[in-house]
């Protein structure tokens, strides 16, 4: 069975232009390229410099974006070892030490207190399973969200102050928020 490869382009920074390659996993559903500008449009005067946290990194679109705007350190977490492969072989590429890949489920990882503190949070989960509600009560129970901390999160349902109040219990704002076909997406801020 031959294994079908996608990819992926950096859209802005440092390494715009770079292509990537990645698998066709179950439940991998990179974010639109003009969906990723128009996020690192919102983030663009404060992501310089900044720890971001990719939970169900998948093709690794989103970590490498971050990479390329100026992070200072991104962490993806990627449960599928087809994907989680891709990611180091692409992170290989580029030969950063501000980028790195664990291969772990995502709820596992949000189960133990965290140890660093995240600026960034990127949520963008395999659609129709529930990851989102139960990854933002994770990050709400363990320490992840600090003030001035943003979620960025991905969605097939449009996310509502009524549906965050329920999975966070820190205060917070939703900044800003859009839709491009079936994918919702926003960004908000943690008080």
């Amino acid at each position: 069975m031959k294994t079908v490869t996608n990819n992926f382009q950096i859209i802005g920074g440092t390494h715009r232009g770079r292509k990537f390659n990645f698998p066709d996993a179950p439940g991998l559903r990179p974010t639109p390229n003009k969906v990723r500008e128009t996020l690192f449009n919102w983030i663009q005067f404060k992501s310089s410099n900044k720890a971001f946290l990719d939970l169900f990194s998948g093709s690794g679109a989103l970590s490498f974006e971050a990479l390329s705007r100026g992070a200072r350190h991104v962490l993806g977490i990627e449960k599928d070892l087809q994907a989680f492969q891709s990611l180091i072989k692409n992170r290989k590429l580029l030969k950063s030490d501000k980028i790195q890949f664990i291969h772990a489920d995502a709820l596992d990882f949000l189960h133990h207190k965290s140890t660093q503190k995240f600026d960034f949070i990127l949520l963008d989960p395999p659609f129709h399973q529930k990851l989102l509600e139960k990854a933002l009560k994770k990050l709400s129970l363990g320490d992840f969200l600090t003030s001035g901390c943003c979620i960025y999160l991905e969605s097939e349902f449009e996310i509502t102050e009524l549906f965050l109040s329920e999975k966070i219990s820190q205060k917070f704002k939703i900044n800003k928020q859009k839709h491009s076909g079936q994918v919702h997406y926003c960004l908000i801020e943690v008080l």
